[in-house]
């Protein structure tokens, strides 16, 4: 009887856990005192999956903890501040999320603060799902993968390039242009994380974009070029950091579906891949316990969204092999 009803619970879309079933889940930010990790490990520490938000940074999070603890949700909040304590802020963490804005040191490359963060997790979290927002993303995800091979720990299923703002933008674009609600909106985003590696596959979209070619391009390049635009807007004062928090507390939280069983967590990601020549490529993907369960390849491309991949193709193996050079100059 308790079965059925789980069942039908669950064709109806209500979530269900078995009696007695432990969903404590710790999620770490390197990086959580800047733009993006301050807004992101807020929007972590609302979602019931986290029962262990540790955060990271050089400077501040104590006070980030402090201020974050004060919210009435189950997850408890501590702060791990410079070099030495970060070890212990990615002890046993099931998802290690490292947005852009990880404060470095005078001198301190971003070769040097992967080798800090990626060995750290070689050696505390081994197995925990990894997601690099810290840009380029074309180039920092190769970069992790070169050092986490050499720490011996490297596993592709649980290393993830975090294109998700891509696919947010672009479902707030769509939804807004045809007057529906973006949360209904469904589009798969290809490719990578900047400029035209970008690649939205707006004849796969749900509902349908309709528009003549030339609005179909103009969109295109909104979409690629989405940064900028937030860029211009704040006069120089910053970033698109809300928007990319969001994205990532979405991504981090599909991450964390994937890890307690729910079935179907579909995201696109920037992972290695053998779909195209590009070893590093976003498609859609299912995730499960470890990570990607299955890539979901590339979705049907009209003749448009083809000679966008061949634009792609080349920028990204450009990219991909500067971080793979970089790591092991």
């Amino acid at each position: 009887m308790l079965k059925q009803v789980t069942k039908q619970l669950a064709l109806q879309g209500v979530r269900t856990f078995s009696v007695g079933q432990q969903n404590n889940y710790k999620v770490t930010v390197c990086g959580a005192a800047g733009g993006i990790g301050q807004p992101l490990s807020l929007l972590l520490k609302q979602n019931p999956l986290v029962t262990d938000l540790a955060l990271y940074d050089i400077v501040h999070t104590p006070g980030v903890a402090a201020d974050l603890s004060h919210i009435d949700t189950k997850s408890k909040t501590a702060g791990f501040i410079g070099a030495d304590q970060l070890g212990d802020s990615l002890k046993g963490s099931d998802v290690v999320v490292i947005p852009a804005g990880v404060p470095r040191k005078p001198g301190m490359t971003r070769d040097d603060l992967f080798n800090d963060i990626s060995n750290s997790i070689a050696k505390n979290c081994p197995k925990a799902l990894v997601a690099i927002i810290t840009n380029p993303v074309n180039t920092c995800v190769p970069i992790a993968a070169e050092i986490l091979k050499k720490a011996g720990v490297y596993d592709p299923k649980r290393l993830f390039g975090v294109s998700t703002l891509d696919v947010v933008r672009a479902r707030a674009f769509i939804g807004h242009a045809l007057g529906v609600d973006p949360q209904t909106v469904q589009i798969p985003v290809i490719g990578g994380h900047s400029g035209v590696t970008i690649l939205p596959v707006l004849s796969q979209s749900q509902p349908l974009f309709k528009g003549n070619q030339d609005t179909i391009e103009k969109l295109t390049v909104r979409i690629q070029e989405a940064g900028t635009e937030v860029v211009k807007a704040k006069a120089g004062a910053g970033s698109a950091t809300l928007s990319m928090a969001y994205a990532g507390a979405r991504f981090a939280g599909s991450l964390l579906k994937g890890l307690n069983g729910e079935k179907n967590v579909i995201e696109c990601s920037y992972v290695q891949s053998t779909v195209t020549e590009a070893t590093f490529f976003s498609t859609p993907l299912v995730l499960g316990k470890n990570g990607v369960q299955e890539n979901l390849g590339l979705p049907k491309l009209n003749d448009y969204e083809k000679k966008l991949l061949e634009a792609a193709i080349p920028e990204l193996k450009k990219n991909i092999q500067k971080g793979i050079d970089f790591a092991n100059a």
